[in-house]
Parts: structure tokens; sequence; C-alpha cells
């Protein structure tokens, strides 16, 4: 319904009024929180109608996967142009270079259902995929915008849960406004929409203040790339968010055409499924930040690795649409608990002068691993069926596992070393 398109905003701009009465944080978190959902909600829309409408244009079914894939390949293609134009030009210039890419993604997905043509359709994609690459990079804005490395963990659930809105946005836009604009398959209008959101959220941004960044922090010695990506510390954060993503990613994908296509649920239900695995992996963004300071990061990654595990043993347990929302739920909780952790832990592995290039390599690996997982996504579901897709992920499941206790036990030792040396 329209109506709910509108409540959903109202109730960002209410939320964003009160957190910011209740949390003192700089002006520039409030306009990340606000205007973040206005353009991540391209997202949700292409997740949840692009294998549908693809299926219908493309000549070959078991290609329904790609405009998903080419959108997040194109996220990690972006990701170290994006990080090198925030530190040439500015975080500022870089975001409206990356609303700019999205205003063009959403105008030309539009012309693509107008003619219904794939290949069109899977360029949109790149397009958004790069426009991401830009928009994930605003975490590390936001993180630079604090004084206090203990803040770090509430200003990412803070942004975070701005996602919860995107979540309803997205999926509720794609359906209200499927047939505003005549066109073969519809979804036309969905993507007219998509692109005033981003103009809105272009103006909300022009508010935005690029950070002073202390100039000896700047210029400080900085160390070789591959020094850096060989400690520990780097190691546990890239995994934690890349296995993180990548799974979330390789089940999200193939959801939507596993239940509608394959299973025959109504379009309905696939929409309340994807809505609520959405809003999953951004309510949990309320408490996080409390549960790092009650029992700590590594405690967190290992929730979240449990949660991962009982994702496959729901969704091998069954078909039916409970199946999916219970998979699909606890996805994105997992998902939630893995990637703060490995955002949070990305800044003790570098000095304020490596920020950028770490912060570039590690959205490329993030990225490009996701990228893979969402293209076998397609041809896995299509080749074996949705329990093959959902068993081939337990393998990363272990490793990921095998990850976390490492970071835990390294972790409660030298907390003990710590107490007994005191």
């Amino acid at each position: 319904m329209l109506s709910n398109i509108f409540i959903t905003l109202a109730l960002l701009i209410v939320s964003a009024f009160f957190l910011s009465r209740y949390f003192t944080l700089p002006k520039n978190i409030w306009l990340l929180f606000i205007a973040q959902p206005l353009v991540m909600a391209a997202s949700p829309v292409i997740v949840f109608i692009g294998g549908i409408l693809s299926t219908r244009m493309a000549s070959d079914p078991s290609l329904a996967t790609l405009p998903v894939t080419v959108m997040i390949l194109g996220v990690a293609c972006g990701a170290i142009p994006a990080a090198m134009l925030a530190k040439n030009k500015g975080r500022r210039f870089a975001i409206f270079t990356g609303y700019s890419v999205g205003l063009v993604a959403t105008l030309t997905a539009m012309v693509s259902a107008l003619i219904a043509n794939f290949e069109l359709f899977v360029f949109a994609g790149l397009l958004f995929g790069i426009s991401t690459s830009f928009i994930q990079q605003l975490r590390f804005a936001a993180i630079e915008s604090i004084k206090d490395d203990k803040d770090i963990p509430t200003v990412l659930s803070i942004l975070m849960l701005s996602g919860i809105f995107s979540a309803f946005l997205g999926p509720e836009i794609a359906v209200v406004a499927k047939d505003w604009l005549a066109s073969p398959y519809g979804y036309a209008g969905s993507f007219l929409v998509l692109a005033g959101l981003i103009v809105c959220a272009m103006i909300i941004m022009l508010n935005f203040k690029n950070t002073q960044i202390e100039s000896h922090q700047q210029v400080g010695d900085t160390r070789p790339l591959s020094e850096i990506i060989k400690q520990p510390i780097f190691i546990i954060a890239i995994l934690s968010a890349a296995i993180g993503f990548a799974l979330m990613s390789y089940l999200m994908t193939a959801t939507p055409l596993s239940m509608h296509q394959m299973s025959g649920h109504s379009l309905h239900e696939t929409k309340w499924v994807i809505q609520s695995h959405i809003a999953a992996m951004f309510i949990p963004s309320l408490f996080t930040a409390w549960l790092v300071k009650r029992i700590g990061l590594k405690s967190l990654m290992l929730i979240g690795t449990v949660i991962y595990a009982l994702v496959a043993v729901v969704a091998l347990s069954g078909e039916q649409v409970m199946h999916y929302w219970w998979a699909l739920i606890l996805l994105g909780i997992g998902w939630n608990f893995l990637f703060l952790t490995g955002t949070t832990l990305l800044p003790q592995s570098y000095k304020p002068s490596e920020r950028h290039k770490v912060q570039a390599i590690n959205d490329f690996i993030i990225f490009g691993l996701q990228a893979t997982a969402s293209l076998l996504a397609g041809w896995v579901l299509f080749k074996a069926g949705w329990h093959t897709v959902v068993l081939t992920s337990m393998p990363f499941i272990a490793i990921l596992f095998a990850v976390t206790w490492f970071y835990y036990i390294k972790d409660r030792k030298k907390a003990t070393n710590k107490a007994a040396k005191s």
C-alpha cells in the first residue's frame, strides 16, 4: 500500500529525531541515518524482483540471478575507486558521485523494464553495484566522524539500524509502483520512484561536512599492504565480514527464485520473507552495541557463527513458507553480528594514514566473494535445487567457525594473561 511507504518515511524521520536526542553524536551521523535508507532501498528491490523480472526477459532461466551478481560485482569493482576518490577529493565528493551513479542506474533499469531488455537490465545492475560501493564507504566516514574508538560499535549499530527502513521501503515500492508505468512485465514505475528517493537523499546530504583528520595522522609512515594483511586481526576481521556477507548473499539471492519460481509460493509471501530477512539484518542493531559492551566482540562473532549453522538446519527441514522465513530471519541476525564484528575489528589493523587503502582492499575482498556467491546461487539452484544450495554453504560455515574459535581462544588467553599480571 502507498500509505505504508509514507508511514515508513515518517518513522525514519521521527527515529532520527529521538535518537539524536539520546545519543550525542556528530550531525554527519544523523544525515547518514536519514539518507542511507533512501538510496539503499534499491538493493532490496533488485534482490526481490531482479530474479523474477529476469526470468521473463532472459532467454536462459539460469541467468536469472545475473543482475544481482553483476550488481555485487560492481560493488567489488567500485570499492577501490570509491576509497581512492574519498581520499583525494573527500567523502562528500565521493558521496555525490555514488548517488549520481545510483540515479543513472535507476533510470537505466526503468528503461530496461519499459523495453524488456535483459542486457540493459544487467548493465543497470552493474551501475547499482558501483553506486553501492560508494555507499558502503560511508560506514568508514561515520567512524572518522567520532573521536572515541569506544563509540564505533554504537555508531555502526545506529547506521545499520537505518537499514530497517530500506528493508520495508524497497519491496513495498516494488509492489506498489509496479504498474505505475506501462511495461511488458511491470516494475518500470518502481525504478522511477527509487530515482526520486535518490534525489531526496542528495538534497539531504548537501549538509554533510568532510571530517578533518589530524595532519600528522594523514602523513604518518605507512606499511606495505602485504604486511598489513598478514596480521591476525586483519584476517579475522576480513573473514568475519566476507564469509558472513558471501553466505548471506548466496542464500538470499536463491530464496526468491526457489520460493516463487520453483516452490510456487505467492509473490506477496516471497516479499514478506525478503522484507523480514532484510529487517532481521538491521533490527539487532538496536542492541548489538550493548551486547558488545556486555560480552565482547569475540562472543558476538561466535554467536553469529552458531546462528549461521542453525540457518542450514532450518533451511534443510522443508520448503514451506515458514521454513524460508525462519531461515532468512536467522540469516539476517547472523549477518548483523558478523558484519559488525568485522567492521569494528578492521580499524585495529591499520594506522590513520593507511585507512583508505585498507578499507579499499577490505571492501574489494568482501564484495568480490559476495559476487561469486551470488552468481553460483542461481546456477546451483537450477541445476541441483534448494537443498544443495544450503548443503554447499556448510563447509564455509565450518571455516567461519574455525576462525571464530581461534579468535575466541586467543582473546580469552590475552585477557587471562592481562588479569594475571595485574
